[in-house]
């Protein structure tokens, strides 16, 4: 067994990566590269490949690693030089653009059935042509993280954070419970007299910027619970929605906890200062943050941490983002037999609860998020707030990343746009020339 893997990191190393990978061309039949971002999730993987590589004599399998920017602008490099893995981790957001370029194996003879996978994953991996590019691994939602002894001091207990509500004219109980957990220099709290919003020492709701356009951790959970949806599809838009009047409500209502001193600014926000650093720091009480993010906040020193659902909106219904992540399969891949054996298995019960047992994240597979969910209870971490969203169908909505073509553009027209609107005081109403913008882009 020849199992290697292949860890990178930014700069002159990640680039030696891609011109490795390019000797790699002359690689071995038997080799199968394949790359992920997720330096968390390694060791869960070389378990599988080991295990792979058991069953399949003479097939070896060579991971590389590399940090989530660096991983994305190598792998497109690594399809215009030819020097592309034969499998990768793959995202939602990035699909229709792979799509798009046609780089990817079908994948529609692998007999992947919708039904061995959480609801909603294996679909949304179809392309626009109705094949399959990607077959499911995991899947996160969001919650609320938060200081256990920030909200004891504040007079607040789990109860109240999961049973959170909020609308866009008075914020609801949501709001209220972000602006009691805010204190400033002084030691009054956001629902005090006297509270001075201009000098905060610890805000209620840590920030994650202006949420590009997906808000997946920022605002996406509040604009889904009151009803909108980024375009008129669930797969395949041709339209986006930032012009609605209920997103833009929305978006004025929660960058106004801004303004009002109970969410920090958007120069608090940094790839250095993301939200969890925020609530490790103290600066800040709570955090909207993904599953994948649990470890992280478990490793925090001197900071217990709970996590609570999201809050409930206008429609009654809490929501939150459901992404989930998949294997894909180069169309250029040098050993495509080995790729195709090793994506099947890698969407295996076998590798499912293999991953699922390490505690990192919650696999595709109802038997893998089992297994994860037991793991993580034996680190003694609480992970209701993230699963019930799937198991309540009839008090949570989720829903997926937009998943159109030009995903690209409409990012780089939407990330300064809501950054403006965060932190640049321009009005909400200006997302209307932004959205008709993104459309004429999609109706070319």
């Amino acid at each position: 067994m020849r199992f290697r893997t292949v860890a990178a990191v930014t700069g002159a190393l990640a680039l030696s990566l891609v011109t490795g990978c390019a000797q790699g061309a002359g690689s071995s039949a038997d080799t199968v590269t394949y790359w992920l971002w997720d330096t968390n999730q390694l060791p869960a993987y070389q378990a599988c490949a080991e295990d792979f590589e058991k069953q399949n004599p003479g097939l070896d399998v060579e991971i590389s690693q590399l940090g989530w920017d660096d991983y994305w602008t190598k792998l497109t490099a690594s399809f215009i030089a030819g020097t592309q893995p034969d499998v990768f981790t793959d995202h939602i957001q990035k699909f229709g653009q792979f799509a798009d370029l046609q780089v990817l194996e079908p994948l529609d003879d692998l007999g992947i059935d919708d039904s061995d996978y959480q609801p909603g994953l294996a679909a949304s991996w179809l392309g626009e042509d109705g094949r399959r590019y990607g077959v499911p691994k995991d899947w996160d939602t969001v919650a609320l993280f938060y200081n256990e002894k920030m909200v004891k001091d504040a007079g607040l207990d789990a109860a109240d954070l999961n049973d959170l509500a909020w609308n866009p004219e008075d914020g609801g109980t949501f709001e209220k419970a972000i602006a009691r957990l805010t204190v400033d220099e002084q030691g009054r709290r956001g629902d005090e007299p006297g509270f001075d919003k201009d000098n905060v020492k610890v805000y209620g709701l840590a920030t994650n910027g202006g949420g590009d356009g997906d808000g997946q951790t920022t605002w996406s959970h509040f604009a889904a619970s009151a009803g909108w949806t980024y375009t008129g599809k669930e797969r395949w838009g041709t339209e986006y929605r930032y012009d609605d009047d209920t997103f833009q409500s929305m978006i004025e209502w929660y960058f106004g906890l801004a303004d009002k001193g109970y969410m920090a600014p958007f120069t608090d926000y940094s790839v250095s200062n993301q939200a969890n650093t925020q609530v490790a720091a103290g600066t800040a009480a709570t955090a909207f943050d993904g599953a994948w993010m649990l470890s992280t906040y478990d490793g925090f020193e001197g900071v217990d941490f709970g996590t609570a659902v999201t809050p409930a909106g206008p429609t009654g219904k809490r929501a939150t983002m459901m992404n989930g992540l998949a294997d894909s399969v180069s169309k250029d891949a040098r050993n495509k037999a080995g790729a195709l054996k090793w994506v099947k298995y890698l969407a295996s019960e076998e590798c499912q609860r293999t991953v699922g047992g390490y505690g990192i994240v919650f696999p595709a597979t109802p038997d893998g998020t089992e297994a994860a969910v037991a793991a993580y209870e034996k680190k003694g971490i609480d992970v209701s707030a993230f699963t019930r969203p799937v198991e309540d169908k009839e008090n949570f909505r989720t829903f997926s990343y937009p998943i159109t073509n030009y995903a690209a553009d409409v990012q780089a027209l939407m990330r300064p746009a809501m950054q403006d609107v965060y932190g640049g005081g321009r009005p909400v109403s200006s997302l209307d020339e932004t959205n008709d913008q993104i459309n004429l882009i999609l109706d070319q």
